[in-house]
């Protein structure tokens, strides 16, 4: 349903390695920069030959500065395992993040729901999920 989604940040010299290392523990790689009218852009996904479908960016287009707002926004990325988001929330805590709530089930959402929470360097709530009972 979704084709890409872009996120705007503050700072990219905080947000690219934080993403870098959060994505990297879910198994989803760093596969383009880009830069065109005044902003720059980094593509994350899993498949090296396809169109990345999570960008960070920012923080002007066109020379025009845009705010970031991370109130009420929130992204939720797939993990294959448990110890993948195991994995996300430490990486996070590592890359400068805040806990937003640790890894474990949520069995108020589903009975095999495991996640974990996190605020990136902006403050924009994401999350690691795995569906899958373990």
């Amino acid at each position: 349903m979704i084709d890409h989604f872009s996120l705007p940040v503050s700072d990219l010299r905080k947000s690219k390695p934080f993403y870098e290392a959060v994505l990297g523990a879910l198994g989803y790689l760093s596969l383009q920069a880009q830069l065109f009218d005044g902003y720059s852009a980094f593509g994350f996904g899993d498949d090296p030959d396809g169109e990345p479908p999570f960008w960070i960016g920012g923080p002007t287009v066109d020379g025009v500065s845009k705010p970031v707002t991370p109130d009420g926004q929130h992204i939720a990325f797939a993990a294959r395992s448990r110890t993948m988001v195991d994995a996300f929330h430490a990486a996070g805590l590592a890359a400068g993040g805040t806990d937003n709530g640790p890894p474990g089930l949520r069995p108020h959402y589903h009975a095999d729901y495991y996640a974990a929470f996190l605020l990136d360097p902006d403050g924009h709530h994401i999350e690691a999920v795995c569906h899958r009972p373990e």
